[in-house]
């Protein structure tokens, strides 16, 4: 296997050739969005009426990416913000983070560039202690400890994003967890991609059939909660055996057919992703320092590529040689993964042990750069 030189991004020769095809969903900067219409060289719009206005019209705003994180409790409140900013980082439009009260003054402080709502809410503190694994417990006659009640405060703003982020920062708290899942729920109906990690993967593990079978989910497990589902589908002896016998993806791919199609991130020393048919493999090269957190900005890199994905399918700027629907999935997660190792290298160049999450956050933009360079970069 060959590599770049040490001086700059580490791959091999087939994973360059994926970022040029994962290159062609980043849609190009305003000047030559819609198919050539300039907001930069015209002062006025003209609308379908003959209406004149100074702004351009509302359908330029807000379509590179419209992301929620839905997580972020009051024990942590890091999470979730990692996952938000590395999306906005990355070139989202609009970055959403949808947390617990208690989270959401503190998140605010993080950024102002975030928009933090506080609709999730958690147990009374008794109840958390001491029925955390009890559902059939809650109070059901009281709004803020109604998962039905709240979840119907959250449903509602689905029609207005591209993608979901659920997980960082959740918990488990039964409350948090039931909410998660009626959102799951509703965002499934409605075809919204879907990035699962953390504490909303032990809300799959738990239900499977949540996520089974929906091909616009992602689930980004570290190695327990990979064990942890692959014990809950059953397939657990299978992949154990695959370990020792099979080649190196041979478990992601187990427990993404048993997920029925849904998109499994492996993580490790390189990255493999699957959706049981199609398996890719990131080999860019890291950092060698793992701090917690570091998963966030993959969830956050994977929601923007997603949100460009739907930018892509809607038809908004000319594509030349077009690639196919059914592979932009594949694309949009592998670019995530290759985001998320190029920060890690870069900030670990300038951290070294001392590396945090928040390093990587600060990298984004630069690991973009490095790896795709910058679309239309004369504007």
């Amino acid at each position: 296997m060959s590599f770049e030189s040490s001086t700059g991004p580490e791959m091999s020769a087939t994973t360059k050739q994926m970022l040029v095809r994962v290159r062609q969903m980043v849609p190009p900067l305003l000047e030559k969005f819609h198919k050539g219409m300039s907001c930069l060289d015209c002062d006025i719009w003209w609308s379908s009426s003959g209406e004149t206005s100074l702004s351009p019209p509302p359908w330029l705003w807000g379509q590179l990416g419209r992301i929620a994180v839905i997580g972020g409790s009051e024990d942590y409140t890091g999470a979730p913000y990692f996952s938000a900013m590395a999306s906005a980082r990355l070139g989202s439009d609009l970055s959403h983070v949808i947390c617990t009260p208690n989270a959401a003054q503190v998140i605010k402080t993080y950024s102002p560039n975030l928009m933090v709502h506080p609709l999730m809410r958690s147990s009374p503190p008794a109840l958390s202690r001491s029925q955390a694994d009890s559902s059939s417990s809650l109070t059901k006659s009281a709004p803020d400890t109604d998962p039905a009640q709240v979840a119907a405060q959250i449903i509602p703003m689905l029609d207005r994003l591209h993608v979901l982020v659920i997980g960082p920062g959740l918990g488990r708290d039964p409350i948090m967890q039931e909410t998660c899942a009626k959102v799951i729920a509703a965002a499934r109906e409605k075809g919204i991609p879907m990035v699962l990690d953390a504490d909303a993967l032990l809300l799959v593990a738990k239900d499977p059939s949540l996520i089974k079978g929906y091909n616009n989910a992602v689930v980004t497990p570290n190695v327990v909660e990979f064990a942890r589902l692959t014990k809950a589908l059953g397939v657990d002896e299978q992949v154990e055996k695959a370990e020792k016998t099979a080649g190196e993806t041979a478990k992601v791919e187990a427990l993404a057919k048993a997920l029925g199609g849904v998109m499994v991130v492996q993580k490790g020393g390189h990255d493999y992703l699957s959706d049981g048919n199609v398996t890719l493999t990131v080999d860019l090269k890291g950092g060698l320092k793992r701090s917690g957190g570091q998963g966030d900005t993959l969830t956050g890199s994977i929601a923007t590529f997603l949100g460009w994905r739907a930018a892509y399918l809607d038809d908004l700027w000319d594509h030349g040689n077009p690639l196919k629907k059914e592979e932009l999935m594949g694309l949009a997660v592998f670019g995530g993964a290759a985001i998320t190792r190029e920060c890690s290298r870069l900030a670990f160049a300038k951290k070294g042990r001392s590396l945090q999450a928040s390093d990587l956050t600060d990298e984004v933009h630069t690991a973009f750069l490095n790896l795709f360079g910058e679309v239309d970069a004369k504007l």
